[in-house]
């Protein structure tokens, strides 16, 4: 049950740091599992209590990852009971951020997402079209999974090279469309108006959906991703709507793209965010001459 002292922190979180829905719901639930843990919950806990909660959350087989977030609702939620006048001190203050090691990001090699081009043409009608349009946009411009299904029809009628995207933090960018993406968008805008459900009759979408958002969810992406990837062969747990992001970097690297220009791309704040594909890109690029360079065989 989340308390009133949660509401408001959250409520915060939304209107003056513009947090995503995805971030207000993780922290939800990371709040209220301390709530629920904490002895006397949140506004009553002590420093000992707050540090064994912590302590315990590694033992319950949570990774660093979830750890870390968790560490952060916390330290900002008392933050904020303190600037509200709820508390007289931070419990959360000496909390250790947990260590992480370097997880390299998933990402499939350019013969992968052909076979998996082809996978979703394979199918009929719409659902084919559809299917290829989100595909060939997802890995021709590096959009997140949000702002590719939250673009709207508009955006694409005229057949732009490019699209304006608002993504992290009201940030635009520019994200670029190649022949084969404009091609594939093209295709679906021809069934678009005659496959959409009758609840999105007016949508303003270009994949509308008969979901609570008006599109195509998220999850349901990627359940159409599953079954594209089983069809050509690829292993489902390889492929999902991020990969796609992920190979967009990877390759733009692996053909000599600055790494400046490729964290414009992605919408990165941070240029340390876009360096980890640097890695991938290092690690294909040994792979192929270990492979096909003939002083590096064994034979």
């Amino acid at each position: 049950m989340t308390t009133p002292q949660v509401e408001a922190f959250l409520e915060m979180m939304a209107v003056e740091r513009d947090a995503s829905p995805h971030t207000l719901s993780a922290y939800g639930r990371d709040l209220a599992d301390a709530e629920a843990a904490l002895p006397g919950g949140l506004m009553a806990a002590d420093e000992a209590a707050v540090e064994a909660w912590y302590a315990g959350l590694g033992a319950r087989g949570l990774s660093p990852a979830t750890q870390a977030r968790r560490r952060s609702a916390l330290r900002q939620f008392y933050r904020f009971a303190l600037g509200e006048g709820w508390r007289e001190d931070d419990p959360s203050r000496r909390l250790d951020a947990p260590k992480q090691g370097r997880t390299l990001p998933k990402t499939l090699g350019r013969d992968e997402i052909e076979r998996l081009l082809a996978a979703a043409s394979a199918r009929d009608g719409a659902a084919g079209l559809r299917l290829v349009a989100l595909v060939e946009l997802a890995y021709a411009s590096g959009l997140r999974v949000s702002e590719l299904l939250g673009l709207r029809v508009e955006a694409v009628r005229r057949d732009p090279a490019f699209l304006i995207v608002r993504g992290k933090g009201g940030r635009e960018r520019l994200a670029p469309l190649n022949a084969s993406a404009r091609a594939a968008v093209k295709a679906w805008l021809g069934v678009r108006d005659a496959a959409r459900p009758a609840r999105a009759a007016d949508s303003p979408w270009l994949f509308p959906s008969s979901s609570a958002r008006g599109h195509l969810t998220p999850r349901r992406f990627a359940q159409l991703l599953d079954q594209a990837a089983v069809d050509a062969g690829l292993d489902p747990a390889r492929v999902s709507p991020h990969v796609l992001r992920h190979a967009f970097a990877t390759h733009l690297l692996e053909g000599g793209a600055d790494l400046r220009v490729v964290q414009t791309l992605l919408g990165h704040a941070d240029i340390a965010t876009t360096q980890i594909y640097t890695h991938v890109a290092t690690d294909r690029l040994a792979e192929v001459v270990r492979s096909k360079h003939p002083l590096a065989r064994d034979d």
